[in-house]
C-alpha cells in the first residue's frame, strides 16, 4: 500500500523544546485517515538563554523591538531545523524519504479576538520559525504558519488538532474526550455521533503556569510528577480570584495562551505571604477545575478522557483530574498506542500532508472558521 513520511514539528506554551515526530501515513486514504504510524519521537531541548529568551517574550508586559523579534524569527528557525536534522540522523531516515516538514513554530502571541478596548479590533495569531531558513537547511520542503488562515476566517486558529484526535481515537461505543496537558489545556470533544459533532477548545492552563511558578521558586523548569504542588495546600480564596478570570465563562469556540494567562496575572490576585508551595498547589487546583468544569459544561459524562502532552507525566495532576471526574477513566493515549509526548508533533505532520493534498486542515465546528480552509504556506525546498 502507497505510504508517505511527515516530518512534524512544534514547541508549545510551555516552550518546554521542539517536539520531532517522524510520521508515516497511508496514501490510500485523505485526510481523515486513520493510518498513521509513529516511526521516530522525541523531545530536543531549547538552549537555555533562547529558551529564557521565548518565556519571557509570551509574557504580556515583554517590550521587544522590531529587529529583535526578526533576528528571534531566524533564530528559532535554525533551531527547529536542527531539531530536523537530529531528529533525522537519530532515527536514521534519510532528508530524502521525507515528502515535507510541518512546522507549528513558537507563538508569540495569540489573539484571535483582538486586543480589548479597541473600536476596530484586529484578530492575529503570530508564529516565530522562519520556515524559509528551515527550508534551506534541511533541504527538505516546509509547510508552515497554519494558524493565521484559520483566524482570517472568523476562527480562532486553534486547537488545530481535534482532527487528527477524532481519527485515531473516535469511538463508536462511547463518548470521549481528547485532554492535550501541554503549557495550556485543550479539549477535543469526540461524541459517537461521528466526527460531524466533534468539537474542541482551550480551557485554562494546564502546565505553563505551574512550570513558570516552579522555575521562579525551585529554580526547576516544571515540577516533576507534581512533588511541589503535592507539599502544599489549595488556597480556596486564591483559587476562587483565578478562577474570576472573565475568560474562563466563555462559551466555545476560545483559545488563549501566554500572553493572558501569565505569571504576572498570577501574582496580581496574590495577597502576600502565601507559602510558595501552596501557590503551586492551586495553580494545579485551576488547571483541574478548568478543565472539569469545561467538560461538564459541554460533554457532560463521557466514558474516557484521553490525555497527552506533557501534562500526562505529573502523577499529581492526573490523579487530580480522576478525583475531579468520577465515573469517568482518566488515561493516556498510551493506552491506545499512542506517545502522549508526539501527538502534537504528529498533528503537524498531518497537517503538512493536508496542505500538500490540498485537503482542509481545519474544523470549523473547533475553531468557529466560517469554513473549511486548506491552512499553510509552503516553502519548497
Amino acid at each position: 500500500m502507497p505510504a508517505s513520511l511527515y516530518l512534524g514539528l512544534i514547541s508549545g506554551t510551555s516552550a518546554d523544546g521542539i517536539d520531532a515526530a517522524l510520521v508515516e501515513f497511508d496514501d490510500a486514504t485523505g485526510a481523515s485517515a486513520t493510518q498513521a504510524r509513529l516511526l521516530f519521537g522525541r523531545t530536543y531541548a531549547w538552549q537555555p538563554a533562547l529558551r529564557a529568551q521565548l518565556v519571557e517574550l509570551g509574557q504580556q508586559s515583554a517590550q521587544v523591538s522590531l529587529d529583535a523579534v526578526a533576528e528571534l524569527d531566524v533564530r528559532i528557525g535554525r533551531a527547529f531545523a536542527d531539531a530536523a536534522l537530529r531528529a533525522l540522523a537519530d532515527s536514521g531516515i534519510g532528508a530524502a524519504s521525507v515528502a515535507a516538514i510541518g512546522s507549528h513554530g513558537q507563538t508569540l502571541r495569540h489573539r484571535p479576538e483582538g486586543r480589548a478596548g479597541e473600536d476596530d479590533p484586529v484578530s492575529y495569531t503570530l508564529q516565530l520559525g522562519d520556515p524559509s531558513t528551515i527550508a534551506e537547511r534541511t533541504g527538505i520542503c516546509t509547510v508552515a504558519d497554519f494558524r493565521r488562515r484559520d483566524v482570517a476566517a472568523g476562527g480562532h486558529g486553534a486547537p488545530l488538532l481535534p482532527a487528527l484526535h477524532a481519527a485515531l481515537l473516535q469511538s463508536g461505543a462511547e463518548d470521549r474526550a481528547v485532554l492535550n496537558l501541554g503549557g495550556i489545556a485543550n479539549l477535543t470533544l469526540l461524541p459517537r455521533a461521528g466526527q460531524a459533532g466533534v468539537r474542541g477548545f482551550d480551557t485554562g492552563p494546564a502546565n505553563g503556569l505551574m512550570d513558570a511558578w516552579c522555575l521562579r521558586h525551585r529554580g526547576e523548569a516544571f515540577d516533576r510528577d507534581g512533588a511541589f504542588a503535592a507539599q502544599g495546600r489549595v488556597d480556596d480564596a486564591l483559587l476562587a480570584r483565578l478562577l474570576a478570570e472573565p475568560w474562563f465563562a466563555l462559551p466555545p469556540p476560545k483559545s488563549t495562551g501566554r500572553d493572558r494567562l501569565h505569571l504576572g496575572w498570577v501574582e496580581s490576585q496574590l495577597r502576600g505571604g502565601e507559602a510558595p508551595h501552596d501557590v503551586q498547589a492551586t495553580l494545579l487546583a485551576l488547571t483541574v477545575r478548568t478543565i472539569a468544569d469545561a467538560l461538564h459544561a459541554t460533554q457532560p459524562g463521557p466514558a474516557r478522557v484521553i490525555a497527552c502532552g506533557g501534562g500526562v507525566h505529573n502523577r499529581t495532576l492526573m490523579a487530580a483530574l480522576a478525583e475531579a471526574l468520577p465515573g469517568c477513566a482518566v488515561e493516556s493515549s498510551a493506552a491506545h498506542g499512542l506517545d502522549p509526548d508526539a501527538i502534537e508533533a504528529m498533528g503537524f505532520a498531518w497537517l503538512a500532508r493536508a496542505t500538500l493534498r490540498g485537503e482542509a486542515g481545519n474544523l470549523p465546528s473547533v475553531t468557529g472558521a466560517c469554513g473549511p480552509r486548506v491552512l499553510g504556506g509552503i516553502y519548497p525546498a
